[in-house]
């Protein structure tokens, strides 16, 4: 008796992932626009990491509710400061500010602590501007040096066309977290960056498994075109892509509903990336792998006979592919 087997898609499946692949390139082109315009006119909602500013962590005083802590508040000497629920007891007070010192930041504290009376305060947090630029730096150095390690390590494992591609999806799944922090204005701090980076590493496994395909299908069908190779490797790897997906979807979203305020930036752009990092292996990476000109390796013995669908040579390609 056969052990039972959990299947999301079926095993054979012959999905036309090149026939959409211009609209989704369209979709991409959009987005693109869309971060660049928003970024100018709307720009990100940065936290105090990048900002500078007071971070105050604070527990209410036995009646004091979050909408009187933001009427006392409102009228600070300096700054405009957020504050939000953080758990089930505390408050964060945020009053970002690249201009306020660390005196003018140590009065601003005292000041809280004056129109806050009674209310016990757990965490205080001093970022000067300083502090902040280099944050910033910081990240995009991150960024920009991870980006040249896989490019370097896809062309050593592949080829340079490959390495390109795979930089071009990671930009393009960057730009999708970028999007959505745009849009949403939820806070963007340096777990957020620290998170954009993992999404970069996830992306990169779910490339690498669909461009190894790629690349065993070339050499094995030579004579069929790259735009068929290219749907039935992502077919091939299309269970174990999704059902990957669905499981660090699962984990990181139960970490989103239960990890509390202070991941919040963090765990929605992981969940931004983990969509995010199938779709662009399948309908952008791959598809723009076509346009590279790749070259094909050296033909494997009996490989012709698959592609011309001799009979000794094994199992058929599927779809399109098995009349090649």
């Amino acid at each position: 008796m056969s052990g039972f087997r959990f299947r999301i898609v079926k095993d054979k499946t012959d999905f036309n992932f090149m026939g959409v692949h211009l609209y989704t390139f369209a979709l991409s082109s959009i987005m693109t626009v869309a971060v660049i315009v928003l970024l100018f006119t709307r720009g990100l909602n940065l936290g105090i990491d990048f900002t500078g500013g007071l971070l105050i962590e604070v527990k209410p005083a036995a009646g004091m509710t979050i909408e009187k802590i933001r009427a006392d508040l409102h009228g600070l000497s300096h700054g405009t400061p957020s504050i939000q629920e953080f758990g089930a007891d505390a408050v964060l007070v945020k009053i970002p500010g690249r201009e306020a010192d660390v005196a003018t930041q140590k009065a601003l504290n005292a000041e809280v602590q004056k129109l806050l009376p009674g209310a016990e305060f757990r965490r205080v947090e001093y970022v000067g501007p300083h502090v902040g630029s280099e944050l910033i730096t910081a990240g995009i150095t991150a960024f920009v040096y991870s980006m040249i390690g896989i490019l370097g390590y896809i062309w050593i494992r592949f080829e340079w066309q490959f390495g390109v591609v795979a930089v071009f999806a990671l930009a393009h799944d960057m730009l999708a977290t970028l999007l959505f922090f745009l849009v949403t204005q939820i806070e963007f701090d340096l777990s957020t960056v620290a998170a954009a980076l993992l999404v970069a590493g996830y992306s990169i496994n779910e490339t690498v498994v669909v461009f190894d395909r790629i690349r065993e299908m070339l050499r094995k069908y030579r004579r069929t075109s790259m735009p068929e190779i290219v749907n039935i490797s992502i077919n091939d790897v299309l269970g174990r892509t999704l059902m990957t997906t669905m499981t660090t979807f699962m984990s990181m979203g139960a970490l989103c509903i239960f990890g509390g305020e202070a991941i919040k930036g963090f765990t929605y752009a992981m969940l931004v990336g983990i969509l995010f990092g199938p779709y662009s292996s399948m309908f952008f990476s791959a598809p723009l792998l076509t346009y590279m000109n790749v070259r094909r390796g050296p033909e494997e013995s009996g490989d012709k006979d698959k592609a011309s669908g001799d009979k000794a040579g094994g199992d058929k390609p599927r779809g399109k592919l098995a009349k090649a």
